[in-house]
């Protein structure tokens, strides 16, 4: 169908394929007529549009545009019909929604529609008439369908539940009540997500998996507790292969993103649960690891006792999965605790400097954690007097303002005293606190302006960075070999979406990718703009550089044994330099540990500590284990010894964190190598008695 020039030129306007800039913005022109056209013009052009888009042979095209057009033809009640027949009673009763708005409100929603899913948009979506009310009553017949489904009121057929017009209303609305919290979502939510998880037969299919996805996308952009614990049922419950580890890495991304509301993140239960069950008594504690006990009287039984698995077999399975779910909400809890360090940083910042900060910004309730085991286990600071604020463990001290306690914000010697505290007490904390690093602002940053090249030029294991990426919940596109695809960035938000980090990154052969410089942006105006390094906020920047230090100490390759003597030269010359060189902040913090550690066990007299290495005599030789990178040289000449991983002989010695394995593995190898004589693995020996 060809289109005169006017219905061609109000085509452009209406879905944005206009190139040339008088078309814009869309509402101004629409409202006033199209490039000097007076409205009752644009009528005929219009319904030749909307004969256009709405043709019975071919999908319908841009439906939100369909509506625009009506609106300027006077063809709602038609191009209504013609929609319904395609899109489902879901999306029907949103074009309802959307054909009582005037042509200008109309325009600019099917303006939004066009990024689909609309980012950043929910708020605005929760302020247009009428929305908030069609959330409710679509997520109402979301969930009532699907009932219908696992009922067999409705023929069951895999990814069929919902038309295609259908999802994208569904998200939208799930974003709406979940931005507003609506305090009706949790009762509603599990059940739609259980129903649209699971056929209503054995199959391994669901009944959808787009509305899966697409709610599980609106919860990782408005995150609350209950409907992570709703996606988590309904991730547990599934049968198909691959949908779980999809989720999983969602949840990686959703974790993290709680932090960013938290006004509703301590809304978590702490799920302790003591239950009678026949003679016995099931015990959840959360006061370290969530652990599912049960108990005789006043004693602790091994495991489930038969009687109970034989007479209470449904409520032993619910008391595991009750387990299962207080060991998952405590992760998130604990995620967004240590997430909202930046956050709160900014909150006190503003209250300090006299800023109001953002609408609506108040300090995080952690009031509502009094009693939660997790906040007996972290270090708190209480404002005693204004600007006075004393650090405690634990809830202790009432009525006044609390906020977490950060080393960055400690002087060395206090911080000295929390880490014999936390030593002394044998206490694992939820996250590292006390012994956390800390990355001030180094002059040479300051005089780079805006970008710090402190974790530049490391080669690390490209998939690794990766997974660690979406665990720390930094965004990336994943890099290959095509045009364009080797270079990237890595990005978080921080502050509560105030300030965002990125790390370049590329790759430097298939597997392997090289690291480059982190900035750091404000968000100002609706949009990123570049920072000086000087004007981010201390914990922003400091967080930022440790998840990049993380990266770097985990995918680095010289954790990698074989580029000891394998690959290119200059990557072997990298890992001989970076296996041996000066700490990281991290690799400080392990040296601090290991020098109060070190003492309490059977090989102190065989171990000194250096500025780099933990020094540990044998009888046939002595060692020297690198901090940072775990690997080891021999004294006299500093020849390089592999040993891969060793056995744990220190298992009963308190850790007090072990965030990436090198404590656990570095005190390991100084076991066995303080007992060289007793080495039998050949492949050991041969290394240490080579002239």
């Amino acid at each position: 169908m060809q289109l005169s020039p006017l219905a061609q030129r109000l085509f452009a306007l209406i879905t944005g394929s206009a190139n040339d800039s008088s078309y814009w913005p869309v509402t101004s022109q629409l409202s006033t007529g199209l490039v000097g056209v007076a409205p009752e013009r644009l009528v005929a052009p219009a319904r030749e549009l909307a004969g256009f888009l709405l043709p019975d042979t071919i999908p319908v095209y841009a439906p939100f545009s369909a509506l625009v057009a009506a609106g300027l033809a006077g063809m709602d009640g038609e191009v209504r019909d013609r929609l319904g027949r395609e899109q489902g009673p879901i999306a029907l009763a949103e074009f309802d929604l959307v054909l009582g708005w005037d042509v200008e409100r109309r325009a600019l929603f099917a303006e939004v529609m066009r990024d689909e899913p609309p980012q950043g948009v929910t708020a605005w979506l929760c302020g247009l008439p009428g929305y908030p009310d069609f959330a409710r009553e679509t997520l109402e017949a979301a969930r009532d369908r699907v009932a219908a489904i696992q009922a067999g009121e409705i023929a069951y057929q895999a990814d069929q539940a919902f038309a295609d017009g259908e999802k994208g209303s569904i998200g939208r609305a799930a974003r709406v009540a979940l931005h507003r919290d609506e305090p009706w979502l949790p009762e509603l939510l599990e059940p739609l997500l259980l129903g649209v998880a699971v056929a209503p037969t054995q199959a391994r299919t669901l009944p959808s998996q787009a509305v899966l996805f697409e709610i599980a996308r609106a919860v990782e952009e408005h995150p609350t507790p209950e409907a992570i614990s709703a996606l988590r049922a309904a991730r547990r419950a599934i049968r198909h292969a691959g949908v779980p580890k999809q989720l999983d890495r969602m949840f990686k991304r959703i974790e993290p993103a709680l932090a960013e509301r938290l006004e509703v993140a301590f809304r978590l239960p702490d799920g302790r649960v003591r239950q009678t069950v026949g003679e016995h008594t099931a015990v959840i504690s959360t006061d370290g690891a969530v652990e599912l006990s049960w108990w005789h009287g006043d004693k602790k039984l091994k495991a489930v006792p038969a009687v109970v698995k034989r007479e209470h077999p449904g409520e032993v399975k619910r008391l595991r999965e009750l387990t299962q779910q207080a060991a998952a909400q405590r992760a998130t809890l604990v995620r967004a605790l240590e997430a909202g360090y930046t956050g709160q940083e900014a909150v006190h910042a503003s209250q300090e400097s006299g800023h109001t900060g953002q609408a609506g910004e108040t300090a995080p309730p952690y009031r509502r954690l009094e009693g939660h085991a997790v906040a007996g286990q972290l270090i708190w600071e209480f404002e005693v007097a204004p600007g006075v604020w004393r650090a405690e463990l634990g809830m202790g001290v009432p009525d006044v303002p609390v906020r977490l306690w950060h080393p960055a914000r400690a002087s060395a010697d206090e911080v000295r005293e929390w880490r014999d505290v936390v030593l002394g007490k044998e206490l694992r904390q939820p996250f590292k606190q006390a012994f956390r690093e800390v990355y001030p602002l180094t002059p040479a940053e300051e005089a780079s302006g805006t970008h710090s090249h402190r974790f530049a030029g490391h080669v690390v294991d490209y998939r690794k960075l990766y997974a660690l990426f979406k665990q720390r919940g930094w965004r990336a596109e994943f890099l290959g070999r095509w045009d364009g695809g080797g270079d990237g960035e890595a990005r978080r938000t921080l502050a509560g979406g105030r300030w965002r980090a990125s790390l370049e990154h590329g790759l430097y052969t298939e597997a392997y990718a090289g690291t480059s410089r982190v900035s750091f942006q404000r968000q100002a105006e609706g949009k990123w703009r570049d920072a000086l390094l000087t004007e981010v906020p201390p914990l922003v920047f400091s967080e930022a550089l440790r998840d990049v230090d993380l990266f770097v100490a985990v995918a680095s390759i010289t954790t990698e044994q074989r580029w000891a003597e394998d690959g290119p030269e200059r990557l072997r010359d990298y890992w001989r330099s970076g296996s041996f060189g000066p700490l990281t902040p991290t690799a400080e913090v392990r040296r601090d540990a290991l020098e109060r550690l070190i003492g309490r066990t059977a090989i102190a007299g065989r171990c000194t500590l250096t500025d780099r290495f933990l020094v540990v005599r044998g009888d046939l030789r002595t060692y020297k284990i690198h901090l940072g990178s775990a690997n080891i040289l021999m004294e006299p000449n500093d020849a390089y010894l592999c040993v891969v991983s060793a056995d744990d002989p220190h298992a009963g010695l308190f850790l007090p964190f072990e965030e990436d394995g090198k404590l656990a593995l570095i005190l390991s190898k100084a076991f066995l190598l303080a007992r060289d004589t007793a080495i039998t693995d050949p492949t050991i020996t041969r290394q240490i008695l080579a002239p």
